[in-house]
């Protein structure tokens, strides 16, 4: 993946954002709170895809640097973000406030120390707030996630979770192709098929703290997680 020649920071924090106006502010404040605390330096980079609220102009008043891109999809999002970027440590999660910005000690120093190639949160370790999850999505991500260990051959345990990380020079060297919501798979398939170290870490998924329509399709998004393990199996890269 081609990335910009930029000043070299010791982090970013990745936030794809879609009409998050009441809640981006929140996570760009936890993540800033972070690097402050640990003296990293760093930067919020919130990618705005197509909002039609104020969301880029609530997170550029919290202090974070707003791109824009126009293609929409998860995966577009995350990987402008991931070309834009400047840290030698990228760490991506969605901006609805249902993940802790605040807490990111063992993924960032997996990472940084080199200890492995890319971190997955896992939000199935007893963290998980009552109602944060509904049960048809729970059946869904286990089942998507056991097929995905099957089929790539890994121990990843929640293939979907939305708090994950990747060193710098791993980000540089994967291609990647989707632009969907299948693109957490892809991620995994990718550093699986490479042989690249995966950690696992435990992640704390919230309810979010307001009131807000999902933006996740159970069945259609799921669909295409399924869809892209079948043709990845199958046919190699996409």
């Amino acid at each position: 993946m081609e990335m910009l020649e930029k000043e070299n920071l010791e982090l970013s924090v990745i936030m794809p954002c879609l009409n998050e106006e009441n809640t981006v502010g929140y996570c760009v404040d936890e993540a800033m709170e972070f690097m402050k605390k640990y003296r990293i330096k760093g930067e919020v980079l919130v990618v705005d895809n197509g909002s039609t609220d104020k969301s880029a102009v609530t997170a550029q008043k919290h202090g974070a640097r707003v791109i824009e891109e126009k293609r929409k999809g998860y995966g577009r999002a995350i990987r402008s973000g991931i070309a834009s970027s400047r840290g030698k440590v990228i760490i991506i999660g969605d901006c609805d406030t249902t993940y802790d910005f605040l807490h990111l000690e063992d993924m960032y120093a997996y990472l940084n120390e080199g200890k492995c190639h890319m971190v997955i949160g896992n939000r199935y370790t007893d963290c998980m707030e009552q109602g944060a999850m509904s049960w048809s999505h729970r059946v869904g991500v286990r089942f998507l996630s056991f097929c995905g260990r099957i089929r790539f051959h890994t121990d990843v345990y929640d293939f979907h979770c939305g708090l994950r990380g990747i060193s710098r020079e791993t980000a540089e060297k994967l291609i990647f192709h989707t632009d969907g919501m299948e693109f957490a798979t892809e991620m995994i398939a990718e550093a699986a098929g490479n042989n690249l170290c995966i950690r696992q870490v435990p992640v704390k998924l919230r309810k979010c703290k307001y009131q807000r329509e999902s933006k996740l399709r159970t069945v259609k998004d799921g669909l295409y997680h399924l869809r892209y393990i079948l043709k990845k199996g199958k046919r190699g890269k996409l």
